[in-house]
């Protein structure tokens, strides 16, 4: 079984499973322990709140002296309330009118601020000397026959502090074990979550070029892994189809180099192996040299096949007539027309124009009439009918009285060395590329070429080319199309 290396996919998988683990615990951690901290803080500010009414009862003055009521050793709650930091002082100058043993000389907040204490319980944080920090209770009272007095009243955060740290070290103590757990349960995970990609990698690492018809197994469960399988298959598809016209193209093309050298070779044998007059070494060289041209123009169609595939052809748009090209290609046909006795008719709208590259829309143009020639009967029609369609296309369409092309025949008419009565036109000359170069040639402009044809009723080629965008002129106001015409 194919294993991923100690660094691989697998491996990074689980570490960043533990990685974001002990992130989100230590997250959750952290804000867990901020909140218990407060609510532990908010804890002794109420505790603080009832030992400061606890403390109000048990003050009195005497002699202008602040003491504390003798029975207070006779209730337990009070008692506790006295083991607290108290300081009481004045709320006209501030100054300590009381300390109990607890704090002794220490401060419990300092001086005095503005307004504490009044209209309710004042809680702060105070640092004393000593560094402690203590949660403080501030409240504004006014004993019988006294003046105002400010009660402080404070708790220690030395034992919070202490419970604070115990439930950190209890919530965290455990975290390595979680996380080597974690890493653990991660990598199990990333080992069934990788293992369609591990049957992907060994049924893929079988697939060589003469086995391209396999394919990658898909799972509906697997989510988007099987999406990522559906695609490379997809890929795989297309690779069988290349491959496949790549060698029926090699085929075809092996097999149509070798029919002329065959027959140069043969004609050669059977000169040299027969004593013949001059006018028939003359004949035999014609039948040579007329093979030599068939393969020449054979090898000359290969290479610009080969060269549009390899996108080295580079097209030279300009804006031309669609009947000019029309026109011409019925022109250099003249001689071939008279021998057939074919009549050619070119119909249209006469200002139709084209944006492409005129040479090269017109060898596919001359391909497609040239193919009408060959197939029509002699004393046959051949018409060429130029329209606008919509605003977007010119359509020019070559429409001859052949007999026809099977239904069956129609999808593959355009590819390369695919014929429909593959004797009858090799006897005519004809290769099996015109029509795949004329395809060529019209999407590479943008267009579309289909053809529609039946049985003893002749064929009809619809070449679909683009218009020249709009000129500015006529995007103008008619009075600006005047000045400018001007």
């Amino acid at each position: 079984m194919t294993r991923f290396p100690p660094g691989g996919v697998r491996t990074r998988l689980a570490l960043w499973h533990v990685l974001v683990l002990a992130v989100v615990v230590l997250a959750y951690s952290v804000i867990a322990s901020w909140f218990l901290l407060s609510e532990l803080r908010q804890e002794l500010v109420r505790h603080a709140i009832q030992d400061i009414e606890t403390v109000e009862g048990l003050l009195y003055f005497s002699s202008g002296t602040l003491h504390f009521h003798d029975d207070y050793h006779n209730h337990p709650e009070s008692k506790q309330v006295l083991e607290r930091l108290l300081e009481v002082r004045s709320a006209t100058d501030g100054s300590v009118l009381l300390r109990n043993d607890r704090l002794g000389n220490r401060s419990l907040g300092g001086a005095l601020i503005p307004s504490e204490g009044v209209g309710g319980y004042f809680a702060r944080q105070v640092t004393l000397q000593d560094g402690s920090r203590v949660q403080m209770v501030s409240r504004r009272h006014i004993l019988s026959g006294g003046e105002p007095l400010v009660m402080r009243l404070g708790y220690s955060e030395a034992p919070l502090i202490t419970e604070f740290r115990r439930q950190i070290v209890a919530l965290l103590l455990p975290l390595p074990f979680v996380l080597v757990l974690a890493g653990f349960g991660g990598y199990a995970l990333a080992t069934r979550a990788l293992k369609p990609i591990e049957e992907m990698s060994q049924r893929a690492s079988q697939i060589t070029g003469e086995r391209l018809n396999a394919r990658l197994p898909v799972n509906a469960e697997d989510g988007e892994l099987a999406d990522l399988a559906r695609v490379f298959n997809g890929m795989l598809e297309r690779l069988q189809l290349s491959f496949d016209q790549l060698r029926r193209f090699t085929s075809d093309a092996s097999h149509e180099l070798r029919t002329p050298l065959a027959a140069i070779r043969s004609v050669g044998e059977v000169g040299l192996q027969k004593q013949l007059t001059p006018e028939q070494y003359r004949e035999t060289i014609g039948s040579m040299l007329e093979e030599a041209g068939r393969l020449t123009r054979l090898v000359e169609t290969l290479l610009t096949i080969a060269r549009a595939d390899a996108g080295q052809i580079q097209l030279h748009p300009k804006t031309f007539s669609a009947m000019d090209l029309a026109r011409e290609c019925e022109s250099l046909f003249e001689v071939l027309l008279e021998d057939k006795s074919l009549h050619i008719a070119v119909t249209g709208y006469e200002h139709a124009e084209i944006r492409g590259d005129f040479l090269l829309l017109r060898q596919a143009l001359l391909n497609i009439v040239h193919n009408a020639i060959k197939y029509s009967a002699r004393g046959g029609s051949i018409h060429i009918r130029i329209f606008n369609e919509e605003t977007r296309y010119v359509v020019m369409e070559v429409e001859d009285s052949g007999p026809g092309i099977a239904a069956e025949h129609l999808d593959r008419i355009f590819d390369r060395f695919y014929r429909v009565d593959s004797g009858r036109s090799r006897e005519l000359g004809g290769t099996g590329l015109g029509l795949a170069i004329a395809r060529w040639t019209v999407e590479a402009h943008d267009g579309r070429i289909i053809v529609a044809s039946s049985v003893d009723r002749g064929s009809v080629f619809r070449l679909m080319l683009p218009q020249p965008p709009p000129s500015p002129l006529w995007n103008a106001t008619p009075r600006a199309r005047e000045t400018l015409r001007v």
